[in-house]
């Protein structure tokens, strides 16, 4: 039977994901080097994992309020007044069962079929997909390399959100190009936002990976209680959580009914012991998140070292998060170039073109490993690179 007509309009428009595409079919090759997600390589700490393990002995296995834990919410809250200098209290938070999660809320929240949506590529393509499946009509402005950097041209951006658009999706630090949006670009969106009525959503899941100080800008520095933002954040890279799923998302507190009862009919809640480990990462995990940032700026160091060795490759330094996305002389289908890889070197590498149009003719490395790994997947990437 042809199940195809029975399928949702919005289901059928949504594409297969070409990162996951091509880490199914490489995951079934013996001595892959995997450097396709954007997962870092070592464990959760033993600190957070001994706190969801006494959480479970401690018999939190029951329900948990829809927006999640308040012992969580409040932690949250306090962690981001600390750091941003926001003014958030727990009206402000909600826990999602991930941040891909939170983002799925983000869009039920805010978007209706073919509301504007206006996207900043390359980006991880979750972001854009999670509205795409909520019926928007999506448009896109171009991250571009100028004097060794990725950049944004403001105008281009600002001529994009119009007042018929309902929302824009700014993720910074950038998924795939490390690129990281300045304090002052920030406040000229603030600034046209605020005056057009439309929505942020910041996904602020790399803050903390930035290259160039303990964090990155962040919307949530000068955002007023009332302004039209929603910024997503995970546990996932900072505190090395993927496998835990767990993130939140800071909104107005005028949301918070609405965004609970959306999780009650998406997922009704997240795991309590996983929100206990979550708050204990928070609470005592600054010294994990600064070890992390070492381990990845000495993958960055041999990254960089190798990327900038091969001719053939155009390499922009990253400002943050933990990828390297270059492009390669002579490669215009990043998709075959990356399953040729696959097949001639045994690594594992994210096609550019997974990141959306503009993202085509680059390759996504993901340099969150032990120097071992990165200078073994290097000296096979040796014959194709170079």
């Amino acid at each position: 039977m042809n199940f195809t007509s029975h399928i949702s309009d919005r289901a059928r428009a949504l594409s297969a994901s070409k990162i996951r595409e091509i880490a199914e079919f490489g995951m079934k090759k013996e001595g892959v080097i995997p450097l396709w997600f954007g997962e870092g390589a070592w464990p959760t700490s033993t600190v957070i994992v001994d706190a969801a393990i006494a959480s479970l002995k401690a018999g939190n296995h029951k329900y948990q309020p829809n927006n999640g834990a308040p012992s969580l919410r409040d932690t949250i809250a306090a962690y981001a007044n600390n750091l941003f200098g926001a003014k958030l209290v727990r009206d402000n938070i909600t826990i999602s069962p991930s941040g891909m999660q939170g983002l799925m809320l983000a869009a039920e929240i805010l978007v209706s079929s073919g509301d504007r949506v206006v996207v900043v590529e390359p980006a991880w393509p979750n972001i854009a997909g999670a509205f795409s499946a909520m019926g928007a009509d999506l448009h896109s402005v171009s991250l571009a390399p100028i004097l060794g950097r990725w950049s944004l041209d403001m105008d281009l951006l600002l001529d994009a959100l119009t007042p018929s658009t309902k929302v824009v999706l700014i993720n910074s630090p950038n998924n795939p190009t490390g690129w990281t949006m300045s304090a002052d670009e920030q406040s000229i969106v603030f600034e046209h936002c605020r005056k057009h009525g439309i929505w942020i959503v910041a996904d602020d899941v790399y803050t903390r990976l930035y290259r160039h100080a303990d964090f990155a800008p962040s919307f949530l520095s000068t955002a007023e209680p009332d302004d039209l933002l929603v910024s997503v954040n995970s546990f996932s890279k900072c505190w090395s959580m993927t496998g835990w799923r767990l993130g939140w998302l800071v909104a107005p507190a005028a949301l918070e009914a609405k965004l609970g009862q959306l999780t009650e009919y998406n997922t009704s809640c997240t795991a309590g012991f996983v929100q206990d480990a979550g708050r204990v990462a928070i609470e005592q995990g600054e010294r994990e998140i600064e070890d992390l940032r070492h381990k990845i700026a000495a993958g960055f160091d041999i990254a960089a070292s190798n990327l900038t060795r091969f001719k053939r490759v155009n390499f922009i330094q990253p400002d943050g998060a933990f990828y390297c996305f270059f492009s390669v002389d002579g490669m215009n289908d990043s998709r075959a170039a990356a399953f040729e890889i696959l097949e001639k070197t045994s690594v594992g590498l994210a096609p550019g073109i997974a990141f959306g149009a503009h993202g085509e003719g680059y390759l996504r490395l993901c340099y969150a490993q032990p120097a071992d790994v990165l200078t073994q997947a290097f000296e096979r990437l040796e014959t194709y690179l170079g």
